[in-house]
């Protein structure tokens, strides 16, 4: 017998048992449609989180105050006013810095078009769009004219517009009065929602950071900066350098402690990435699980079936069948079960993930990779555990064979 031969009398032995069949190929099912869910859901939640860090800015680099030791008293993080506009020019000059953001933060009471709300009050450099990609909802950002004038200019989010402009008024034009200082709506910025500590993003007021600092709070220094490296892969390069910088800048001595903090959000990403990760990879090992419960199944059966069918192993070598082709045939019965199983699980999995998107708004993806590499495993799982089956087939005596009851 040839394989082509071989192949067809194994799959109409399977036909012949569509139900046993049916059967032993639903633990492999179960496995590779768990498999293809439980990595559509991880890729989707790495890709979920990536957006989440990306949402915060490009290729962002925060620097913030730090801490001083006054008297043996050790201040915290926060207390060293020690950033200055300044640093922010300097910090621009350095190789792969594409833009560069002070940031005045304060909180304060605003009132407009008879409305008041209490908010977050944001001067900021007209880089601040493109550092946070942030786009504007309408009209126009303030521009480094406004920045050297301290014009009294403003963009609203769009939780304000919402507070102080809930009748339908256009905010453009309109005048905001914050801390009796009336400043005059230019542009409103685009929703965008919470972020990842459940911050509402859209509950500020943008305003040049020389107005925050000339007209809100008459100081000369900033709460942070931020910095925007030109590509992801020079983000510790640009923080290695603005380190270095400051130091230099502010006259720190070699070991002694700085007068302020850099992070960087790319570590964020990477932490939660890999935690990502390995749950995907501690969901894909439980799925895995099922896939070898799956052949253990078909080495039952397959041993069920060389038992059942004795009889009729011993005729075919009593009439000159090879050895071989006895083996070849319930491996191959083997492999088609586990492959045909691998294949409808892919089918069950791809929905089990759509219906998990559609029910939970979870964003999934199924990678190729994901998918050959399920059904080449349940391939292999056919001829591992079906080889045992097989050989014991192709080895038995004809003669007692015959005689088998």
């Amino acid at each position: 017998m040839n394989i082509t031969t071989t192949m067809r009398t194994a799959i109409k032995a399977l036909l012949t048992n569509r139900s046993r069949s049916l059967l032993t190929m639903l633990g492999v099912v179960i496995g590779v449609a768990a498999v293809i869910v439980t990595v559509a859901i991880g890729v989707g939640a790495r890709a979920s989180i990536s957006a989440q860090i990306d949402a915060l800015g490009s290729n962002l680099i925060v620097v913030l105050p730090g801490s001083l030791n006054q008297g043996g008293v050790r201040t915290g993080s926060g207390a060293a006013s020690t950033l200055t506009p300044a640093d922010g020019m300097a910090i621009a000059g350095l190789p792969h810095v594409a833009a560069v953001t002070p940031t005045v933060t304060v909180r304060a009471q605003v009132v407009a078009n008879g409305q008041n709300w209490q908010t977050s009050i944001v001067g900021v450099a007209p880089t601040y769009p493109y550092i946070r990609s942030w786009a504007l909802a309408s009209g126009t950002f303030f521009t480094d004219a406004d920045v050297a004038s301290a014009a009294k200019v403003c963009v609203l989010g769009q939780t304000v517009i919402a507070n102080l402009f809930a009748n339908g008024t256009n905010p453009i034009g309109q005048s905001v009065l914050i801390r009796n200082v009336p400043f005059v709506v230019i542009g409103t910025l685009a929703a965008k929602g919470q972020s990842g500590v459940g911050q509402d993003q859209d509950d500020t007021i943008v305003i040049p950071y020389t107005s925050a600092l000339e007209r809100l709070t008459g100081q000369t220094t900033l709460s942070s900066m931020s910095v925007s490296a030109d590509q992801a892969d020079n983000v510790a390069t640009v923080q290695t350098e603005t380190t270095a910088l400051l130091e230099a800048r502010h006259h720190i001595p070699t070991g002694m402690p700085d007068d302020f903090s850099i992070r960087n959000l790319q570590d964020i990403a990477s932490a939660a990435a890999s935690t990502a990760t390995i749950m995907q990879l501690l969901l894909a090992g439980v799925a895995a699980v099922s896939l070898v419960v799956g052949g253990i199944g078909i080495m039952n059966i397959m041993l069920v079936s060389v038992t059942e069918r004795t009889r009729e192993i011993g005729l075919r070598v009593a009439v000159g069948a090879r050895r071989a082709a006895i083996l070849w045939q319930f491996l191959i019965e083997a492999i088609v079960l586990s492959t045909v199983g691998g294949l409808i699980g892919v089918a069950f999995g791809a929905g089990g993930a759509l219906g998990v998107s559609l029910g939970a708004h979870w964003p999934v993806s199924i990678p190729f990779t994901a998918v050959a590499l399920s059904v080449a495993f349940s391939a292999f799982v056919g001829v591992f555990f079906g080889y045992y089956p097989a050989a014991k087939a192709s080895k038995l005596d004809p003669i007692v064979a015959l005689r088998f009851e």
